[in-house]
C-alpha cells in the first residue's frame, strides 16, 4: 500500500475567496458567488416604525397637529414632516425594505419623491 492513495470518486475544487470585514462581522468575498442581500439598514426600519406610530398618534387624536407632535418628541417640525412621509411609501417599496433589498438610503427616503405608488419604484431605483 502506498502513502498517498487517490479515491477514484474524490474531486477537489479551489474556489479563490478573501475575507472582508465589515460593521464587526466577517464575511466571504468570492468573484464568482452571487452577490449577498444587502442587509436592512436599522435607520430606514426605525424611521419607518417611527413616522406610522405618529401617524397613528395623528389620526387618534392624541396629537392635534405635527407641531405638537414634534413638540412632544424634541424634534423640529420639518423633520416630523419629512419622517410622516415615509407613510405614503408604496407597499412593495416598504415589503423590499422590510426585508432588506431596498435600493435607497434614509437620506434619499427623506428627500420629497413621487406620491403616486406606480411613480415611486422608478423614483428609487
Amino acid at each position: 500500500m502506498t502513502a498517498h492513495t487517490e479515491r477514484p470518486n474524490t474531486i477537489t475544487v479551489r474556489v479563490p475567496l478573501t475575507f472582508s470585514v465589515r460593521g464587526g462581522g466577517k464575511s466571504i468575498v468570492s468573484p464568482i458567488a452571487p452577490i449577498p442581500c444587502a442587509r436592512t439598514d436599522n435607520a430606514i426600519l426605525i424611521a419607518l416604525a417611527r413616522a406610522h406610530r405618529w401617524r397613528q398618534q395623528i389620526e387618534s387624536g392624541e396629537f392635534a397637529s405635527i407641531t405638537e407632535l414634534a413638540r412632544a418628541n424634541s424634534v423640529n417640525e420639518s423633520y416630523a414632516c419629512r419622517l410622516l412621509r415615509l407613510t405614503m411609501l408604496a407597499p412593495t417599496i416598504v415589503n423590499k425594505i422590510l426585508n432588506g433589498h431596498q435600493h435607497a438610503g434614509l437620506n434619499c427616503l427623506l428627500k420629497p419623491f413621487p406620491l403616486r405608488w406606480d411613480e415611486q419604484d422608478s423614483a428609487f431605483l
